[in-house]
């Protein structure tokens, strides 16, 4: 590709492209993901943005309404981008004219991937110092930075200092001091260049691919939100379901959110900065989201970004619409389908009903198991119809879905929606089978017996909940969760089949769905081998219990035959012989008697009734 192909005079070469790398990333979010939705929040309408580094190219078509000037290294993303921009300037900071400023400069690919290799290097803090010097009076930085002790880091199977890939120009650690290396340093990396840091967003699962933008403040004391709970674990389910991770991530990230350490743990932060002087247009801190979640992850299709804010009355739900995401999202609404419009409401407070019954599970508190289940079957309950039936979000309210906040439940994301009436004994069995599976699969220690089921585990839970379920209402579980599966991912009646097939075979001794984690895949094996070990102790003592009984029956068979041989034997045959022949002739003669005697009887009851 060359300049011409590109628009006219959009494209400027100061010096120092590199002319044959790509810096684009190959996976790509849809619309630009949460990025995307956060910086149309943050770029006022007409304002001049400086887009420095690789960026989605959605990210440009969601700042349409303001005029886009891309800084990048590489000339062919130059022309990939130039379309979209209103101006590109290709060779790193050194390029940027001393005269122009902007409103807003993003630089959410970080500040390494700005730099060129053929031109001058100015290092981490000479490129904030260039990119400081472009924000205007009243302007604002957008900044990402890399954690080198972040979440991605911890469960790769591969450490980061052995990368040897074509981008691995710099390797850095904590010890490389041009780096900042935490939030604080951060902040004050930008308090020294002249900025005021203000927001600052966790950016979940992984820094260029983030599906989850949280608050980091509000994450760092937002242990008892369902909703930091369920978000984390969902984004990194997703983004390392195809992986091999040394650990859960999801388990890890939900446990640093308990120990209020999840922002420290985010792969990534967003931190957002102003320039003092005059007054700006972007948003006050107090009007930016609190948390952005992009959907359609693990094959799901997306209906765009969810959004949270914090307001008077609390956290509301909001959505950000997006091209494509106006029409029904799912290719078969059978079963079940997702509604943005129910995503506007408060968002419910209390901590998430799968991790405090995990938590009950594990320290062997069945009081609190019970009371938590009472509860959830008692909520089920009160929302079925005359006829037991469920439908729309309490119908698929699991417990991975609901919150609870003293003796309140509630569903936490509605737009979760069943397209039918399901009974409210399924609903229930539903909800305990997939978190007995998870129990068992996932390797938790818990209190009941070890050689329970999935099937025979969600049957005690159901009594826990005071409810008498049975494997037959577990079996038509199994299958509704198919078909809610299957609507959801827009499966055809093949692949539903295989996934019903696939459900109804989960077996204790299974790896969890989701990331191959080494530890869980190793607890995994260990129940594999200790069920194995059983089996095998097993079988033997049927063997020696069956050795045992053929041995007590050849002697039995030996003594018989020993006896039947011998005199006594004999003789008391003969004896006993007689005895039993006048036996039976007696038997006969009474009862040639009695035949007899029957005419006469009858005939003398027939003349005393005359």
């Amino acid at each position: 590709m060359t300049t011409e192909t590109a628009p006219a005079g959009r494209i400027t070469l100061p010096g120092g492209e590199m002319l044959a790398w790509s810096d684009l990333p190959k996976k790509r979010l849809a619309d630009g993901g949460p990025l995307a939705a956060l910086a149309a929040r943050v770029v006022p309408p007409g304002a001049r943005v400086l887009l420095a580094g690789p960026h989605d190219p959605a990210l440009l078509d969601r700042l349409a309404h303001a005029e886009v000037t891309c800084l990048l290294r590489s000339h062919p993303d130059a022309v990939a981008l130039a379309q979209r921009a209103a101006r590109v300037i290709v060779g790193g900071p050194a390029g940027l004219p001393d005269d122009q400023t902007y409103d807003v400069v993003i630089a959410a690919a970080g500040l390494d991937p700005i730099e060129s290799v053929e031109g001058t290097r100015l290092g981490w803090d000479g490129v904030l110092t260039r990119l400081v010097a472009a924000v205007r009076p009243g302007g604002t930085l957008l900044l990402r930075l890399d954690n080198p002790l972040g979440l991605h880091r911890l469960v790769a199977t591969t450490p980061w200092y052995a990368a040897r890939d074509d981008s691995a120009w710099l390797i850095g650690g904590v010890l490389d001091a041009a780096h900042p290396a935490n939030r604080d340093q951060l902040r004050q990396r930008l308090t020294d260049s002249g900025l005021r840091p203000s927001a600052c967003w966790a950016a979940y699962p992984a820094g260029a691919t983030a599906t989850a933008l949280l608050d980091a403040d509000q994450l760092d004391r937002g242990a008892d939100r369902g909703l930091f709970d369920a978000v984390l674990h969902g984004a990194c389910v997703g983004a390392f379901a195809p992986a091999t991770v040394l650990q859960d991530p999801a388990r890890l990230a939900v446990d640093a959110l308990h120990a209020g350490r999840a922002a420290d743990l985010a792969p990534a932060w967003l931190m957002l900065a102003h320039r003092p002087g005059a007054a700006t247009d972007c948003p006050a801190d107090g009007e930016l989201p609190v948390a952005l979640v992009q959907t359609g992850s693990s094959g799901q299709p997306g209906i765009g970004v969810l959004e949270v804010r914090d307001g008077p009355s609390g956290w509301r739900w909001g959505h950000v619409a997006t091209a494509g995401t106006s029409a029904p999202p799912f290719a078969s609404r059978a079963a079940a389908y997702r509604d943005p419009a129910a995503l506007t409401g408060p968002v419910p407070a209390g901590r998430l009903l799968h991790t405090l019954l995990l938590d009950a599970a594990l320290r062997r508190d069945l009081t609190t198991v019970r009371t938590l289940l009472h509860g959830y079957a008692g909520w089920l309950a009160d929302q079925a119809d005359a006829d037991g039936r469920l439908t729309g979000a309490a119908a698929l309210a699991g417990a991975d879905n609901m919150v609870v906040d003293g003796e309140r439940f509630a569903v936490l994301d509605p737009s979760w929606r069943a397209a039918d009436r399901l009974p409210g004994d399924v609903v229930l069995a539903r909800g305990l089978w997939r978190f007995a599976a998870a129990l068992l699969t996932g390797g938790y220690a818990h209190p009941w017996s070890s050689t329970l089921d999935v099937a025979g585990l969600t049957v005690v839970l159901g009594g826990l909940a005071g409810h008498d379920l049975d494997r037959t209402t577990v079996a038509e579980a199994v299958r509704a969760e198919a078909a809610i599966t299957a609507s959801l991912h827009g499966l055809d009646a093949e692949h539903r089949t295989a996934l019903t097939d696939e459900l109804q075979a989960v077996e204790p001794t299974d790896p969890p769905l989701g990331a191959h984690s080494y530890q869980q895949l190793r607890e995994a094996w260990l129940r594999q081998r200790e069920e194995i070990s059983r089996l095998a102790a097993l079988t033997r003592w049927t063997d020696e219990l069956l050795t045992s009984r053929e041995r007590a029956l050849r002697r039995a068979e030996a003594k018989i035959g020993l006896l039947s041989g011998s005199i006594s034997y004999r003789v008391g045959r003969l004896a006993i012989t007689p005895a039993r022949l006048a036996k039976r002739g007696a038997r006969a003669a009474k009862r040639r008697a009695r035949a007899a005697l029957a005419p006469k009887q009858l005939v003398t009851e027939q003349e005393e009734q005359q």
